[in-house]
């Protein structure tokens, strides 16, 4: 979702736009890689792990079925792409727009729970719910997609501790702190200009201890979306590593989104992973610079649009909005492919090749994404082009999954420590 990437969710207006279409997603990229043979048997070795994909909204808003066989669907995820690609493991992401939802972030985050178990249950022989490293090891034996969870926003917990652990029995794997929004305990890089906006320096003290219920847990801390102070905090605070699940590099791309070097090499001694945004506005300063000029009539059409329906009485589903955000996104020219392997080799370059990973934002950019990426059947082109760069097949295997399964076993094992200690220690 682009305008998750802007200062607030961006409700586009509805009209209709006459304009020939500069980039669609079927258009030529003549510098994506062609995929060769020992590509092809890398990418088919490794388990893939993507950290995000924001496919659930389809399955909410829209009934989208992941095991679709429509040639005409232009979404990123589904299960014949998947197994195109040998996306082995997708964390979908749980994510609650907070204006909208507003007096009922947590049901409507047990909705979109809901939605992905019901596609597993409709899909049993090709897709399989999943919770630890094993049950993705064991998916990828069996050849299916392992399908795991993590909440965008720490608002879903509505401040209530209970609720973080009834999300992590229920499957949640990672929360991201902050979404767009500075939540009461977490300040995000969204609306940091904002000042109407309440900001805490970072995270409060009960910010604090959600991070560190979180590592008892065995949830993954995510920082994509906080601000920078709430990133330093997190890091000082964590006992388990951490991950970026879609961010990019802020040396390439000047979007508050991305990471500065200095959080980079702080990941990296954390232990964590950051895993590359596929959204073109992430990975191309000149996409991010057309998206954020004309962000200011996208504003006026939304405030018009929302009016117009509040007089209605009527809502709108993400879908809705989405087949407008792609209009709007097809003013700007797609970049080249080249630049998603730009931020994953620099980031290999500062943080280290075991620190980087795939965080696609699938199904959440508005099909904004470089040319030649149009769906998780492209992955192998990943693969290719690291290799094209002078990459082993083996670091290419840490980049495509191996750093991700490698950082949540480290989460798990801070989570059985920490309960080990609770149930050793005196009045326990």
């Amino acid at each position: 979702m682009t305008p998750k990437h802007f200062h607030a969710r961006r409700f586009i207006c509805f009209l209709v736009l006459t304009f020939t279409p500069i980039a669609s997603p079927g258009q030529n990229a003549p510098d994506a890689p062609i995929v060769t043979p020992r590509a092809r048997a890398i990418q088919e070795s490794a388990i893939v792990i993507d950290t995000h994909a924001d496919t659930p909204q389809r399955f909410l808003d829209e009934n989208f079925d992941i095991g679709s066989t429509d040639p005409a669907d232009k979404g990123h995820i589904s299960l014949d792409k998947a197994r195109a690609g040998n996306l082995g493991a997708e964390f979908f992401s749980i994510w609650v727009d907070p204006e909208t939802n507003q007096g009922h972030f947590a049901r409507h985050t047990f909705d979109l729970i809901d939605s992905v178990y019901e596609q597993a249950a409709r899909h049993p022989d090709r897709m399989m719910m999943a919770y630890s490293v094993a049950d993705i090891e064991r998916a990828h034996k069996q050849k299916k997609l392992a399908a795991l969870m993590g909440i965008e926003g720490g608002h879903s917990i509505e401040n209530d501790i209970h609720l973080l652990r009834d999300f992590y029995r229920l499957g949640v794997r990672y929360m991201t702190l902050t979404w767009s929004n500075t939540n009461e305990w977490g300040d995000s890089s969204g609306d940091m200009n904002d000042a109407k906006v309440q900001h805490h320096d970072g995270l409060t003290d009960f910010g604090k201890d959600v991070v560190l219920e979180m590592n008892r847990l065995g949830m993954i801390v995510d920082i994509s979306h906080v601000s920078d102070k709430t990133f330093w905090d997190t890091i000082a605070t964590t006992k388990a590593p951490v991950i970026a699940s879609h961010s990019s590099a802020r040396a390439l791309t000047n979007a508050t989104r991305n990471m500065t070097d200095d959080m980079l090499r702080a990941v990296a001694k954390n232990g964590g992973v950051v895993d590359v945004n596929f959204y073109a506005g992430f990975d191309d300063q000149n996409y991010w610079n057309a998206a954020q000029a004309q962000s200011k009539d996208q504003d006026a059409a939304i405030h018009d649009y929302v009016e117009k329906l509040r007089a209605e009485g009527k809502t709108v589903t993400y879908m809705n909005k989405d087949r407008i955000e792609r209009e709007w996104m097809a003013r700007i020219p797609r970049p080249p492919f080249k630049c998603l392997i730009d931020h994953i080799d620099h980031i290999a370059k500062v943080a280290g090749v075991d620190h980087v990973g795939l965080g696609s934002d699938f199904d959440g950019v508005s099909g904004a994404t470089p040319l030649g990426m149009d769906s998780a059947a492209d992955l192998p082109k990943i693969t290719q082009a690291l290799l094209d760069r002078g990459y082993s097949a083996n670091d290419v295997r840490k980049i495509l999954g191996g750093n991700v399964l490698r950082v949540f076993g480290d989460v798990e094992r801070v989570s059985r420590e920490m309960q080990a200690k609770e149930t050793h220690s005196p009045g326990r």
